[in-house]
Order: structure tokens, then C-alpha cells, then sequence
């Protein structure tokens, strides 16, 4: 569904931006000195509020923003992508040398509104003009706020742990964080009580100006991604609280709301190209991973030529090729040749949040917990498939999901054979119901992890989670021993700008981690087993 759209977000953008001062001052001042003026125009008000919400996210504008909020920290580390570049002497994130300066941007993107920047901000400006308008046609807006919200924040605490959330609507509590357990629970509530509220704003279009996802502003479409995200996060905290998981994830699965199952929620990007495309054709800066080269070649998968372009050099001209991440590097030149992302990258209109293949995944892992109203485990993980397949145009659906012979294939570096790696598993395609529960869901989140390409944040949280699939340990660490290379890195520490601008606060939220605030301790859904 393509939405009307009166406005683009440029124009939007522009006029945040022109009004940035008196934006941010509505934002971070007291709401009761909002004048009647402003009050009589408030659904403008408050939709003006959504673009940089929308933007945030998951930046796409300027590519260089992606690269540090995604590309080099989550991309990489979900065994997708890997970099040619020696940034900085190799001595960077890809080496577990996790750098600040790059990192800040995941956490700045989500609460810095001065700059234009920001989710938090903007989410608590849209409650703060809602509650002063005090009708119920204005609510709705405060509901979507919400799921946009728990979208962007769910992603910041899978990257950090604890976070500012529950408590930042308060001006003297703005700076506290909650832990990661009570940020999910929070999260949880939001979902579900706009789920429910925004029922009865369904058919109503006062949303339809301030959309940029491809629903238009369609209120029911909304209530279905906000059902399905609340699934994703109850299978994400199945291992640490197995009872909240099922309780959260059953009401996603007899809601009347609904789940994505044919349309993907995505966001248009307004006439810009996808970063990734920039990242990766017109820097250099990105290249297939080992692991993909593995486990696509392996499979014989009929996506890899979408995904991915074949070789241009280093001996392996027109073969699909990766780079393990963490190896000695030089000079770009060394990889610079491996496969590029896929050129449908460039031809991209909107970037997906959330798709109709993963709710398929979701759905199978549910039903393998044996949670009420989730199908059929294996039915589930065929039709994931089957929507993946479809989403990228690839073809033999049928043939690769009855394909119980082929497994990933063992990784040979073009440049370094010190670098080979043998695949640690022999998992296969076709769905075996007869095999444990454990073998079952290597299955599942092995097919699920191809299917959410390119959104690393996903990927490299399921991996935290599962053990799956099997990503390679790095060969060099620069960790000074804080990240283990086999273990591999679980979160990234607290950024300098939190710490120099909140650090009573940063204190308390180390309180609240399993360990030391570096990149070798597990967050709190992170247990390092999986709970059948």
C-alpha cells in the first residue's frame, strides 16, 4: 500500500529545521506555556514531530550517519557485511576495538534533538501537545508515537542494555535509566495499550499527512505491526523469562489486531538512495561477509544473486566472495575487490522495519515453545521462507525448502589461507520435525537470519541470543581482554558524550549489567542458553 503523501520529507525536514529553536524549545521546556494559537493548529503541531521520529531509527540521510550507527558495529557483527577498510590501522570495531567516537552515533540518534537528531525527544513533544489539546481525537497520535517509539528504543537497549526510557517524559527523572528488564516491560505496556486504543481510531485519516511507512496512514495497519513487534520482542526475552515471553507473545497471537503476513512495514525514503548503496558502490566501504558466502553458496540459495555481485579481482573474478571480519588488513586493496552489496540496493524506494518473512519466523519459534495459537512450526518456517523468496524475486522456492542434502559450506580466504574457517555445523534446508528442539530452531533462525538481510541490528541481537547461525571468531582482538574472541561481542559500553553529560546516571545503569560496562557482557536477555 503507497500512501498520499502532501508533503515530502524533505520539505518536512526543512521546516524542522528552520524551526528548530522554537521546536526544541517546545520540546524541552514546560508544555503549559504553549500558546492558544498553537493549541488551535495541534494536529500540525504534533505531526510535525514524526518526521525526525521516522528518520531516527534507522537513518538513511547522510550515508556516512548509517555507517556509524549500523554498518560498522551491528552489520558487521551479525556476520553480514564486513569492511575492506583498515579504518584507523585495523585497530576498530571489526578488531573489537570499539570506538566511541563511531558508536555515540546509535545512541545520539535516538535522544539528541538538537541537532535535528533524535527519537525520545520528539516522542515526548508529541505527549506533551496531545495532553494539552485534552481531546480523544488527539490520543491517537500519542499511540503511534508509541509503537514508533518502542521501535527505535527496543533496538538502542539491544545494543547498550539499560536505557533512558520509562522515566524521560519527567524532566527531573529525564537522565535515569531503566534497566533492560524494566525497559521491555515498559515497552510490553506501550504496545499493548495502543494496540488496544487504537481500535477505535481505525478508518480515520487524520494520520494519513504525517505517515512516511507505506501504510498511508491506514490505523489497522499500524495495530498489526505493533502486534508483531511486540512478538519479536517476547521471542527475544524466551530465554531469561520464559513466562512473561509466552504471556506477551500469546496476546500478539489471539489479538484482533492482527500480524504482517503478505505486507512489509517500511518507510519511504523520500527519493534517497539506500546508505548501504552508497556505503558499499560508491565508498568501497562494505563487502559480503564469510559467513554469508558460507551459508548462501552452501544452501545453493537462490537469493545470493540479489543480495550480493559477483567478485571483480584477487584471483576470484566473477565468484561470489566474502571477507571474515577481524583479519590482518593492510590496504583496501586486499579485499576492496570481494562481492559488493547487491545493486537493487540503489533502486530501493522504502527501507523495511519489519517483514513479512521474519513474523513467519517468529511465529515458528512460538509455535516450537508451544505457545497457543502459533500454527505449525514447520509450516510457519516454509511460508518464512516462501515470503522471503518473494520479497527478493528469487526463484525454486520450492526445490531449496525440499533440499535436505546441502548444508554451509566450509570458508576459504582468497588472500590468506591462515583465514579458512570450516563451518562448525551441517544444518540443513528442509525442516526436520523429528530432530530435537534445539537442532529445530538452528533451522529457524538460520533461515530467519537470511531473511532479515540487510538489517544487522536484528540479525546480530538473534545471534546474541540463539548461538545462531554460527558466526566466525575474529583472528585479531584488540579488546585488551575485556571481549572474548569466541564468546564474541555482546553489547557496546556506554558512549563518552553519556558519560561526560550524565555520568551520576551512567554509574547507576552500570549498576544494573551482568558485568563491567565493555563490549564482553552479556545484556539481561542474553543468557547464553537456549530454554526448551
Amino acid at each position: 500500500m503507497k500512501k498520499l503523501v502532501t508533503y515530502t520529507l524533505a520539505s518536512v525536514l526543512a521546516f524542522s529545521m528552520t524551526n528548530c529553536t522554537e521546536d526544541f524549545e517546545d520540546i524541552n521546556t514546560d508544555p503549559h506555556g504553549i500558546s492558544n494559537e498553537s493549541l488551535q493548529q495541534r494536529f500540525n503541531n504534533i505531526g510535525a514531530k514524526f518526521p525526525p521520529m521516522f528518520a531516527n531509527v534507522i537513518r538513511i540521510e547522510p550515508a556516512w550517519n548509517y555507517q556509524l550507527q549500523h554498518n560498522l558495529n551491528a552489520d558487521v557483527f551479525s556476520g553480514y557485511m564486513t569492511s575492506p577498510t583498515p579504518f584507523a590501522g585495523n585497530i576498530n570495531n571489526q578488531t573489537y576495538s570499539l570506538n566511541s567516537g563511531w558508536n555515540q552515533f546509535i545512541w545520539t540518534d535516538a535522544y539528541n534533538a538538537d541537532t535535528g537528531n533524535g527519537v525520545m525527544p520528539y516522542a515526548r513533544g508529541i505527549d506533551e501537545q496531545v495532553e494539552l489539546a485534552g481531546d480523544e481525537s488527539s490520543k491517537m497520535f500519542s499511540y503511534l508515537s508509541d509503537i514508533i517509539k518502542v521501535m527505535a528504543m527496543h533496538r538502542i537497549s539491544d545494543v547498550f542494555g539499560p536505557i533512558r526510557y520509562s522515566k524521560y517524559n519527567d524532566y527531573e527523572t529525564t537522565g535515569k535509566y531503566d534497566s533492560q528488564e524494566e525497559a521491555y516491560k515498559t515497552f510490553f505496556a506501550d504496545l499493548g495499550t495502543a494496540i488496544d486504543e487504537l481500535k477505535a481510531f481505525e478508518g480515520q485519516a487524520q494520520f494519513v499527512p504525517f505517515d512516511l511507512s507505506d501504510f498511508g496512514g491506514d490505523i489497522a495497519m499500524w495495530r498489526k505491526f505493533a502486534n508483531s513487534l511486540r512478538l519479536r520482542l517476547a521471542i527475544r526475552v524466551s530465554n531469561v523469562d520464559p513466562a512473561l515471553a509466552k504471556t506477551e507473545g500469546e496476546k500478539s497471537l489471539s489479538s484482533d489486531a492482527g500480524l504482517l503476513d503478505t505486507d512489509n512495514m517500511s518507510i519511504d525514503m523520500q527519493g534517497f538512495i539506500h546508505p548501504l548503496a552508497t556505503i558499499s558502490e560508491g565508498w568501497g566501504d562494505i563487502r559480503m561477509s564469510a559467513e554469508m558466502e558460507s551459508i548462501l553458496k552452501g544452501f545453493n540459495d537462490g537469493r545470493l544473486e540479489t543480495y550480493f555481485q559477483p567478485a571483480l579481482g584477487n584471483g576470484v573474478e566473477g565468484e561470489y566472495k566474502g571477507i571474515r571480519m577481524g583479519v590482518e588488513m593492510e590496504a583496501k586493496s586486499q579485499y576492496g575487490d570481494h562481492s559488493k552489496l547487491g545493486s537493487y540496493l540503489g533502486g530501493l524506494t522504502s527501507k523495511d522495519w519489519m517483514t513479512a518473512a521474519e513474523v513467519y519466523f517468529l511465529k515458528a519459534e512460538a509455535a516450537l515453545r508451544g505457545w497457543a495459537g502459533a500454527g505449525d512450526a514447520q509450516s510457519n518456517y516454509e511460508s518464512g521462507i516462501r515470503a522471503s523468496f518473494a520479497q527478493h524475486g528469487a526463484a525454486g522456492v520450492e526445490e531449496y525448502i525440499a533440499d535436505a542434502t546441502s548444508s554451509p559450506a566450509d570458508y576459504v580466504d582468497a588472500v590468506n589461507a591462515a583465514n579458512n574457517y570450516a563451518y562448525e555445523t551441517d544444518v540443513k534446508i528442509a525442516y526436520d520435525a523429528t530432530a530435537s528442539k534445539e537442532e529445530q530452531l538452528e533451522q529457524i533462525i538460520t533461515q530467519k537470519w537470511i531473511a532479515t538481510f540487510p538489517d544487522g541490528q536484528e540479525a546480530w541481537s538473534e545471534f546474541r541470543r540463539t548461538g545462531y547461525p554460527k558466526i566466525f571468531p575474529v583472528v585479531i582482538n584488540n579488546s585488551g581482554g575485556t571481549i572474548d574472541t569466541d564468546i564474541q561481542v555482546r553489547r557496546i559500553n556506554f558512549v563518552d558524550s553519556e558519560k561526560n553529560t550524565n555520568g551520576a546516571n551512567v554509574e547507576e545503569a552500570v549498576s544494573f549489567l551482568k558485568g563491567a560496562d565493555n563490549g564482553g557482557t552479556r545484556l539481561w536477555w542474553d543468557t547464553g542458553v537456549n530454554s526448551f
